[in-house]
């Protein structure tokens, strides 16, 4: 299976940390978080990977070269950001028709299991199923609410009067059909551009295990001390649902 790791942000709100070194390889207790991104990747059967670049783009490119033997890495880059959904339509090629991917948030840190996740996601035939947990501050979040069968009954990003605390994660699988609901802008984005749309034609995946969104200082500091590690939870492999 395949993942896109959306890992092209300049991490403005980490600085001076990150004028070094790109978001994407920051040290959670000493190690990068694209490698705990790559070795979750590779205890959950993901063999294939694409994973954007924009700043520090070397840097990234150094780190990835050895990770090609373990498993397929293709590395692109983006002079001009596109966003988290247009990188997905500028690699759409890359997916084959018919075939489930998922998209990963490269600034979040989580040790769950993917496998009850993509097992919602193939058995509703939706477009998409989203990862959500739940918010300590709904209005920095695409917020969703979501009916008796876990289907998104609303979606806003940022909203400024929250309904619900359910957020999205930065993780999704997804069919190709999402494609077609990319608009052909620079930038698109996941969170304003796609998943309103998608109302209804998608599930929700209520992530009970460790997880948490790196990019602000405050969070940073808070990882390198709350972090359990990927051998804590269920990603220690595929588990049951």
């Amino acid at each position: 299976m395949k993942a896109f790791i959306l890992a092209a942000g300049t991490g403005e709100r980490l600085k001076p940390l990150t004028d070094a070194i790109p978001k994407c390889l920051v040290p959670i207790q000493g190690v990068p978080l694209l490698e705990i991104w790559l070795e979750l990747c590779r205890r959950q059967g993901i063999d294939e990977v694409l994973i954007n670049t924009h700043s520090h783009a070397k840097a990234v490119r150094d780190f990835l070269q050895p990770h090609n033997g373990r498993f397929k890495v293709h590395m692109v880059h983006e002079d001009t950001l596109l966003g988290s959904a247009g990188t997905l339509l500028a690699n759409r090629g890359w997916i084959k028709p018919g075939e489930d991917f998922w998209v990963f948030y490269g600034d979040v840190l989580t040790n769950m299991d993917l496998t009850c996740m993509l097992a919602l996601h193939r058995a509703g035939g939706q477009i998409a199923t989203i990862g959500v947990n739940r918010a300590a501050d709904p209005s920095q979040c695409g917020i969703v609410t979501v009916d008796q069968y876990q289907t998104v009954r609303d979606f806003a990003e940022k909203p400024s009067r929250p309904v619900s605390n359910l957020a999205f994660s930065g993780i999704l699988v997804a069919t190709p059909s999402i494609f077609d609901e990319i608009p052909e802008r620079i930038p698109a984005d996941l969170g304003f551009h796609v998943l309103p749309n998608l109302v209804g034609r998608m599930k929700a995946y209520l992530i009970s295990d460790y997880l948490v969104d790196v990019g602000t200082p405050v969070s940073y500091r808070d990882v390198q001390l709350n972090w359990p590690g990927l051998n804590s939870s269920s990603a220690q492999g595929p588990g049951q649902c």
